[in-house]
């Protein structure tokens, strides 16, 4: 079966499975009706392209005290005075199809920057082979930004949750488990399948979120780190 990127299907396949649906922020289509809902529901919300990279053309919206709206695109900032401002702007730009909008994760922060965290899952060639966890770092935001793609550092995990002074190494076999669990679910439904390096949050509760699946991850962060056994494991399990 082709394996499809698109962030949606991805999210129907991955809340099908019981263990992982509390992992996930919710997540709709976007239209106008699932906007404003979201909106009312989480104040705080996030509009993805289905079939987007590298944190490309995502926009965060905020909703105040007064019902106006905070709109956020990588560093650049807009306001609109009302839901239906709000409306006419997603309407007159590309935003009004091939969208999801998600509830926004308050994610724990580094120096007030938000982190995530990459952490890539292989199998050998076979179905049966089981997932492994190869290789992981965490991303830290560049200052001014909310996604974590703009990065200002990229880390050691466990530095990371020590830093942001929300865990330790059991945190980490917890990501571990939850990556290995949602690797199987889609190789379950993509038998070609053999490497997803996930993006996962922690929010301020020390709550574990599944942010997305990347089924062709880049590498060059981990050649990058100083730690080079997890760059030799990942290129193992490519080849094998």
């Amino acid at each position: 079966m082709l394996i499809q990127r698109d962030k949606w299907i991805q999210y129907g396949i991955l809340g099908s499975e019981t263990s992982l649906a509390k992992h996930l922020p919710a997540t709709q289509l976007l239209t106008q009706n699932t906007l404003k809902n979201m909106l009312l529901q989480y104040s705080n919300v996030v509009l993805k392209p289905r079939n987007g990279s590298y944190g490309r053309d995502i926009v965060f919206i905020q909703r105040n005290r007064s019902n106006g709206y905070r709109i956020q695109n990588e560093d650049s900032t807009i306001h609109m005075k009302n839901i239906d401002q709000l409306l006419q702007w997603i309407q007159s730009t590309d935003k009004a199809d091939g969208y999801i909008v998600q509830e926004r994760l308050r994610l724990a922060q580094i120096q007030h920057k938000p982190f995530d965290i990459r952490i890539m899952v292989q199998r050998q060639k076979g179905t049966s082979s089981p997932w492994n966890a190869t290789g992981s770092y965490a991303k830290v935001a560049s200052q001014g930004y909310l996604v974590t793609n703009v990065t200002s550092c990229t880390i050691s995990v466990l530095r990371a949750l020590q830093l942001a002074r929300i865990g330790d190494s059991g945190v980490m076999n917890k990501i571990e488990k939850i990556a290995r669990i949602a690797a199987k679910c889609l190789g379950e439904h993509y038998p070609d399948l053999r490497q997803v390096g996930f993006d996962i949050g922690i929010d301020r509760n020390r709550r574990v979120w599944i942010i997305e699946g990347n089924y062709k991850p880049d590498l060059r962060p981990f050649r990058r780190l100083r730690d080079s056994s997890m760059y030799r494991r990942i290129l193992w399990y490519k080849e094998h």
